[in-house]
């Protein structure tokens, strides 16, 4: 385990698109953790005589609208954005998997009802319906992880199945079957480790999805409620005073940018070095 790990390790720091993916998500992370303590300026402070004041020694992004510092702003938005991609797409994995796994496991009546549940939910459109659910369940943090982990559970159920089918019919599986083990024990021992690549892989690709939701829905106003900052939200406000000051349009636009990109490259890279048949066509 511990020899197929340092060689899985090795492929992917070999790979342009991981190491540029994880110095960037690196980056973001340390400002994240740590960004509050590099500015003595909490983020809802208002200092009207800076109102659209530019990037500064004291204020590195400048100053928005009310004058408060946009790097604080970033830094707090970031923490929503990130917290509230990365719970869904637990939420999402955990509860996809599950469902995908026991579809393919037991087949039948499960098979049908649980695949043609998430043919429905993918018919509709992702943003369309996180519109309709967040409208339904009311804006905050704790709804907005729900609502976009639902979104994405069809996903993950879906890698699942078709994964599980697949692993089902390996001969280990079926001696298992045959001594007698428990269907939970199968599920667990032999499939799901066997079907985490995949779902590693789905992971890290939703989580840029995710962050363009989220920022989607708070730039509609269907995001945390203030005082808590949010990139889009911040979008939002800045757009109506772009002519005067375009800084506070222009950082979350960028954090939004790098960061749905870098995890996406990461998600390209986890593909290329954990699906076998990937990497046989590239060599």
């Amino acid at each position: 385990m511990i020899e197929r790990f340092g060689a899985t390790l090795k492929l992917l720091m070999a790979s342009p698109q991981f190491v540029v993916s994880v110095a960037c998500l690196s980056i973001i992370g340390f400002l994240t953790l740590f960004g509050p303590l590099l500015t003595p300026w909490e983020p809802w402070q208002i200092d009207a005589t800076k109102r659209f004041a530019g990037p500064s020694a004291q204020h590195w992004f400048g100053n928005d609208e009310f004058g408060r510092d946009i790097f604080s702003l970033i830094v707090h938005g970031a923490q929503i954005s990130l917290v509230v991609s990365v719970f869904s797409m637990i939420f999402a994995s955990v509860v996809g998997a599950i469902i995908g796994m026991v579809a393919g496991y037991y087949r039948g009546a499960w098979e049908v009802l649980a695949m043609r549940g998430t043919d429905i939910m993918l018919c509709f459109p992702p943003m369309l319906m996180a519109i309709f659910l967040v409208a339904l369940t009311g804006p905050s943090i704790t709804n907005l992880v729900f609502v976009i982990g639902i979104l994405f559970i069809p996903r993950f159920a879906r890698i699942a199945y078709s994964s599980t089918l697949s692993v089902a019919e390996i001969q280990y599986v079926e001696g298992a079957r045959a001594i007698g083990a428990r269907n939970w024990f199968i599920l667990l021992r032999h499939i799901l480790p066997n079907i985490l690549a995949p779902l590693f892989v789905q992971f890290s690709l939703g989580l840029g999805s995710a962050i363009l939701i989220e920022s989607g829905l708070s730039f509609l106003g269907l995001g945390p409620p203030p005082p808590a900052a949010s990139w889009g939200r911040m979008i939002s406000t800045a757009q109506r005073f772009l002519s005067m000051s375009p800084y506070g349009v222009l950082w979350p636009s960028i954090f939004i940018s790098v960061t749905v990109i870098a995890v996406n490259l990461l998600g390209d890279a986890l593909r290329d070095t954990l699906d076998p048949r990937v990497r046989n066509r590239m060599k």
